[in-house]
């Protein structure tokens, strides 16, 4: 703030901050905790993304190492270009928050993890929005953040669906709705020091999703060539790799990509000895013995109907002879999830279904038959538990683990977070609770959270709401919504089937635009 010259103005400056000051006095400590518990969270959001990201750009460097030619190069140079330009741009608001960190008086004796003077607001606006004549940090991130969004859109050729998909973005149009004269004001103005560090945590976050959806872009370009077959090899398809001693193994032996019309122009023979083709295909058939592993070699002789030029490929393969075992799977994955029905298919190699006698043990399970070789498990304590099996003088067992039901997403709308439209926020009636990419069918209920309202140029508003939809005061609170507001949903928490008590998960923030 520059220095008036005229008393008058003087004096006003100077009741405007002493009204400042009393306002400040005024936020509630719990208040402003609640900021720094909803940072944590977004923090710990951003680690679930980075992990995420890790593992598409070693999909997308697997891929590319598959199949190598120019293009698949040029993806991979860009996914690791995308990752390096988020990392810069996430390093720069750490060091930007290391420095509003320091100017709020450093680490408080209390709570060494928050700076002293967290109520400050003369900080953030010094700081980020700046002087008369110095303009504050802000516009430089304002200005990084629009350079970070211009090159990560032409790292995926600037696709329109997944620019579209890109949160990173300076929302200009809640801006112009919004008494502020730009988007430095618009965010920064006379903010709470508190509020201001989940605020550059979000864009870090917003700058880690982007990265996401530029790295999924990359990863559907970076693909195998189709293949155009200018060599034979011979290929072995057998009805079982794996058989019991005493039943007969059998096979499909035939050329790959070679053409059915090929007719006469080829011959297989197995251990020397011919076999009839049909459609460029033999089967080849023997009797097991001995327990182990048994080789035979296959020759393939393709004859060039032109130059009558004969072309011989051998290759060795390999089946292996065992006795009677027990296979049981979950048709979902190797683990058995409390509160909801686990199918489970168990089968024996030449034992018939019925013949078996199927339990389970550990894990607080039960199971039931519901088909020929179909089960349902249930189980209630975490940790690990065995389906046993036994019939036919067969007697065996398989592990399985036994987990809680993912931590569902909270969600308002189809939103976790981010801008939303004031018509939009104000038809919500509550938060709901989404178990994403989860297979079987289980509902999640949210059983309460506290709402922080902090509306342009006031004190942020706390209210605790039991349940999923708005309680009255709530619901008052969302309806006084308008662009430049931001409400926070903190402490969000939800009971899954088989929970004995509600778990916290992920917390949101919104600003109206």
């Amino acid at each position: 703030m520059s220095i008036p010259k005229e008393p008058r103005q003087l004096m006003i400056n100077l009741m405007y901050l002493v009204l400042t000051a009393l306002l400040a006095l005024n936020i509630s400590a719990e208040v402003m905790n609640a900021f720094f518990t909803l940072d944590k969270g977004i923090k710990q959001s951003n680690g679930i993304i980075e992990n995420t990201n890790l593992t598409l750009l070693g999909n997308i460097q697997k891929q590319a190492d598959a199949y190598k030619n120019e293009k698949n190069d040029q993806f991979l140079a860009a996914a690791k270009d995308v990752k390096k330009t988020a990392d810069e741009f996430v390093t720069y608001i750490d060091d930007l928050k290391k420095e509003l960190f320091d100017a709020a008086g450093g680490a408080s004796e209390k709570n060494p993890d928050q700076p002293k003077r967290i109520k400050d607001k003369d900080v953030t606006t010094r700081l980020l929005v700046g002087l008369e004549k110095q303009p504050g940090k802000g516009y430089e991130l304002e200005q990084k953040i629009r350079d970070t969004r211009t090159k990560l859109e032409e790292l995926v050729g600037k696709d329109p669906a997944t620019v579209s998909s890109m949160p990173l973005a300076i929302d200009d149009e809640a801006v112009k709705k919004s008494d502020k004269k730009d988007w430095v004001e618009y965010n920064f103005f006379q903010m709470p020091v508190a509020a201001v560090f989940p605020i550059l945590t979000k864009i870090q976050n917003d700058a880690k999703a982007s990265s996401t959806t530029a790295l999924n872009y990359l990863l559907g370009k970076v693909a195998g060539e189709d293949i155009k077959f200018d060599a034979f090899e011979p290929v072995v398809s057998a009805s079982k790799g794996y058989v019991i001693r005493g039943e007969k193994y059998t096979a499909d032996v035939f050329l790959s990509a070679f053409s059915t019309s090929a007719g006469d122009n080829t011959r297989i023979s197995v251990n020397g000895s011919n076999l009839p083709v049909k459609d460029g295909k033999a089967t080849y058939e023997t009797t097991t013995s001995g327990i182990g592993t048994k080789k035979y070699s296959v020759k393939i002789d393709v004859v060039n109907p032109i130059t009558n030029e004969v072309k011989s490929y051998t290759k060795e393969f390999e089946y292996e002879v065992g006795e009677r075992s027990v296979a049981v799977s979950a048709e979902k994955m190797n683990v058995f999830y409390i509160g909801v029905d686990n199918p489970v298919v168990v089968s024996a190699a030449g034992i018939s279904s019925n013949d078996l006698s199927v339990s389970i043990s550990g894990g607080g399970g039960s199971i039931k038959k519901v088909g020929s070789a179909n089960y349902v498990v249930n189980v209630t304590t975490p940790g690990d538990c065995r389906v046993n099996v036994s019939g036919g003088g067969l007697r065996d067992s398989k592990p399985f683990r036994v987990k809680r039901i993912p931590d569902p997403v909270a969600r308002l709308s189809k939103s976790s977070g981010g801008a939303m439209g004031n018509g939009e926020f104000k038809a919500q009636g509550g938060v709901g609770a989404f178990l994403d990419n989860f297979d079987f069918d289980a509902t999640c209920q949210i059983q309460g959270f506290t709402l922080v309202y902090v509306a342009s140029r006031q004190d942020p508003v706390e209210i605790i709401n039991a349940g999923a939809r708005y309680n009255d005061a709530a619901q008052r609170m969302v309806q006084k919504a308008k662009p430049g507001d931001i409400y926070y949903f903190d402490d969000v928490k939800a009971r899954c089937p088989g929970d004995n008590v509600g778990r916290p998960i992920n917390s949101m923030v919104f600003k109206i635009k």
